[in-house]
């Protein structure tokens, strides 16, 4: 992959640089240097802040390349905490998803955005749970939402290890259902071998997440994230199994810790372009 080939190819993830408006976005955005992103997409049915976004965003030069959207209630502040609350699986908030989700698939229409990414939380492994029928029926739902307008979607990987996402996945029936691809979740969740984890699926991915981490010394807790370059994804490795793959979709830059994303995400951005150079 050449170095210029690959700055076509950058996005950053808008949550990452917690804009207050879609104004302090664009500023963030120039001042990284990239001009693609995936867009946080719920804001834009529930903050009256983010109504011209879709406007503001392309007067700007700005290109959405997908979009994203949280469940509600997730709490990140334990693995415990996230197993339990994450994505579609707690049956308290799953009403509150869908209806978010029902709200913001015709705003993915209207925007021209063909792909959104989200986290459908911890899947069951085996198909005789009695979660397996019900999760893999509310995943289908999302997909079908945004199957109307034409988008795609990407199960974020992190919470299970490769294979047992695969094998939920190929259950799912959807042709609009795709992979979207972290390695550092791979660390921070403690499932596996980054590249080893692409390789298993690789057919199936949609985008992928530039973000890097280190393992948890102590099993049943976080890993840490990092500055991409200074933590434990085989950058070179990881780009070798994309090259194999033959992905030719966007490379997007998520950082969800530290004082400075602006200055992570451009030193993620210069970390990059040294592997490839």
């Amino acid at each position: 992959m050449a170095a210029m080939d690959m700055v076509d190819r950058l996005a950053v993830c808008s949550w990452s640089l917690e804009p207050g408006t879609p104004d302090e976005l664009i500023e963030k955005m120039r001042a990284i240097g990239i001009h693609k992103m995936q867009l946080r997409l719920d804001l834009l049915a529930t903050d009256p802040a983010w109504a011209e976004t879709g406007k503001k965003m392309a007067d700007a030069g700005m290109e959405l390349i997908g979009g994203m959207f949280p469940a509600v209630g997730e709490d990140y502040s334990t693995l415990e905490s996230i197993a339990r609350t994450g994505g579609v699986v707690p049956d308290e908030t799953w009403p509150q998803t869908w209806e978010i989700v029902q709200k913001i698939a015709p705003i993915a229409g209207e925007l021209g955005i063909g792909y959104v990414m989200f986290h459908a939380g911890f899947l069951p492994h085996e198909e005789s749970d009695p979660n397996f029928e019900k999760l893999l029926g509310r995943v289908q739902q999302v997909a079908d939402a945004f199957g109307e307008v034409g988008a795609k979607v990407g199960m974020e990987t992190g919470q299970e290890d490769a294979p047992t996402l695969l094998q939920f996945f190929q259950h799912v029936n959807r042709q609009n259902v795709t992979i979207n691809f972290d390695p550092a979740n791979m660390i921070l969740y403690d499932k596996g071998d980054p590249v080893e984890s692409l390789r298993v699926l690789s057919k199936h991915l949609g985008q992928v997440h530039i973000k890097d981490a280190t393992r948890t010394k102590e099993p049943g807790t976080w890993g840490d994230e990092v500055v991409v370059g200074t933590g434990e994804v085989d950058w070179p490795g990881f780009f070798k199994a994309l090259e194999d793959a033959r992905y030719d979709s966007y490379l997007v830059i998520e950082r969800e810790a530290g004082d400075d994303r602006v200055g992570d995400i451009r030193k993620a951005k210069e970390h990059l372009l040294s592997v490839v150079g």
